[in-house]
């Protein structure tokens, strides 16, 4: 299986990434950059957080502009694995890959702590090694990570099981429905703010994010006839 981890002007996150497909699955994984127009050769898309172009417009506004993205929605189109991890949500959210926005917290203040999430959706390609009910420690860093939608589109996601985490306990962003990740209605592309590649070991405080690379791993091996991992 091959990752792909993009890299745009501002990513801060991509070496986390980077380094948690060798920590976890052992994979083959590249650094892509915003300028690539082809991405035939990967499995596995990641689009990690940080600061895509400074965010000075609106988070992940002109990152959804790259011609990466345009090779992106292709692969999404076309089924294969696509994770958005904070700022990376923002952009899949900016690109209409995934639905809703994501907008300031109601507070007002920047969030970097650990979290409690319910696993709600165990059947995505990135989280079939869990279990629905789940509760898994994950941490957040954001500014802008309030998920807002209608009341209309929350009730499309409900009926198609499109919501994959909850925060459980307490909504540190104000995020309707207290949702902190989703996915499209194939369940190939997935959004979250949470950042699991910060919780792949437990001296970080965590190894609950390890799954979420397994699951992909187990979802590839499954789509392509190979045993998977548990």
């Amino acid at each position: 299986m091959k990752f792909a981890v993009l890299v745009f002007p501002g990513s801060n996150c991509d070496i986390d990434c980077y380094k948690a497909v060798e920590d976890t699955v052992g994979q083959s994984v590249d650094y892509v950059f915003h300028t690539a127009t082809d991405l035939s050769q990967y499995d596995a898309i990641l689009v990690p957080g940080g600061f895509s172009y400074g965010d000075y417009l609106r988070c992940g506004a002109i990152a959804q502009f790259a011609p990466v993205m345009t090779e992106v929605r292709k692969a999404a189109e076309a089924g294969k694995f696509i994770l958005g991890i904070c700022n990376g949500f923002q952009i899949l959210t900016e690109s209409g890959l995934l639905p809703g926005a994501l907008i300031r917290n109601n507070s007002l203040k920047f969030r970097c702590h650990q979290v409690d999430l319910v696993v709600e959706n165990a059947t995505t390609g990135f989280t079939n090694a869990y279990k629905k009910g789940d509760v898994i420690d994950i941490p957040i860093a954001h500014g802008e990570g309030s998920y807002f939608v209608d009341d209309e589109t929350l009730a499309t996601l409900k009926a198609n099981n499109q919501i994959v985490f909850r925060y459980a306990g307490e909504n540190p962003n104000g995020s309707v429905d207290g949702i902190a990740g989703v996915c499209n209605e194939a369940g190939n592309v997935v959004g979250m703010m949470p950042h699991p590649e910060r919780a792949i070991k437990d001296i970080l405080g965590s190894a609950d994010g390890v799954k979420m690379f397994t699951s992909v791993l187990n979802a590839w091996r499954e789509r392509n006839g190979a045993a998977s991992i548990r």
